[in-house]
């Protein structure tokens, strides 16, 4: 029992928090809710951030700071009981699989039930954060449980789970313009369609990871079904994602500082396309993680866009 609460999972850092830092009677915990790796926290919260960024922009303000605390702390909670969600649903699954099979639940060091409680906790005080953020946002953030709710099954029934975690992991960005505004127009609807090309992108370069173990279980991902052809695909859904991005900004009325910003961004993911090689997991989960400064490029761009010359 000992040896598998000390164990490192494979795409958590070996140095990580929870494990160098975290009570022994925390680790699980931690782990179910994936503190220990807290890209994907990152890669939640960052399409929020972009959102609020795309707001204040549109105005030719910077954005609200007490906004962007709230959706840090509502992103980890909620990714948090996303993790718990997903890991209650695919035990069966994890179990087959070694990059999860450490996982709290089917390592036995969590119960189903236990599992359930934090899940509700943390959805409880993620919507107290909600609550504050007017009308429009709530009532998208309550549309958003669907999409969460769906993810853990997509993996069954479609070859393209990845598209759905980009649905769900970006609406974020309606979700911060809404709670900037309490209005919602073209430009967030672009964003967010932006964001899910990325996470597609982004999600199919994470499953390289798994793709052996994934056949063997019969789990589809996109990584399986574009196969030899995973670095045309990754970099066509960038493609896709830096052209919307780029319609974002010219709906939403952003100024040319804005471009050499999305510059850099479209630099950032064209190279992750390149990089990217089906036999080469360990760059895989390397250029998985860059995504967190992808997303940081990004919303550093919206946020120079507020600067507008005269005239323009």
């Amino acid at each position: 029992m000992s040896t598998i609460q000390t164990a490192v999972l494979p795409d958590a850092m070996a140095n990580n928090w929870v494990d160098r830092y975290a009570p022994a009677a925390l680790r699980p915990w931690l782990k179910l809710g994936r503190f220990d790796r807290p890209t994907g926290i990152w890669l939640l919260m960052l399409p929020g951030w972009q959102g609020i960024a795309l707001a204040a922009a549109g105005k030719g303000q910077w954005p609200d700071p007490w906004l962007l605390l709230a959706f840090f702390v509502g992103a980890a909670l909620m990714r948090a009981a996303g993790c718990a969600f997903n890991d209650i649903v695919d035990r069966d699954f994890d179990a087959q699989v070694a990059r999860t099979a450490l996982r709290p639940i089917p390592a036995g060091l969590i119960t189903v039930k236990q599992a359930w409680a934090f899940l509700v906790g943390c959805c409880l005080v993620s919507l107290c954060i909600l609550l504050t953020l007017g009308w429009l946002a709530v009532a998208l953030g309550v549309l958003s449980l669907g999409l969460v709710a769906g993810y853990p099954f997509m993996k069954r029934i479609t070859w393209w789970p990845q598209a759905w975690l980009g649905l769900t992991f970006n609406w974020g960005a309606l979700l911060g313009y809404a709670a900037a505004t309490h209005t919602l127009t073209w430009a967030p609807v672009l964003l967010y369609a932006s964001g899910v090309f990325w996470t597609l992108g982004y999600d199919t370069i994470y499953a390289i990871q798994d793709i052996e173990d994934d056949a063997l279980a019969g789990v589809k991902s996109s990584t399986r079904r574009l196969g030899a052809h995973v670095q045309q695909g990754v970099a066509g859904f960038y493609v896709a994602c830096f052209v919307l991005v780029i319609a974002a900004a010219w709906v939403g009325d952003l100024g040319p500082l804005f471009l050499p910003l999305a510059g850099l961004y479209a630099i950032h993911l064209s190279r992750q396309a390149l990089a990217v090689r089906l036999d080469d997991p360990v760059k895989a989960l390397s250029l998985f993680k860059s995504n967190t400064q992808a997303g940081l490029l990004l919303f550093a761009a919206l946020v120079a866009g507020l600067w507008k010359p005269a005239g323009f």
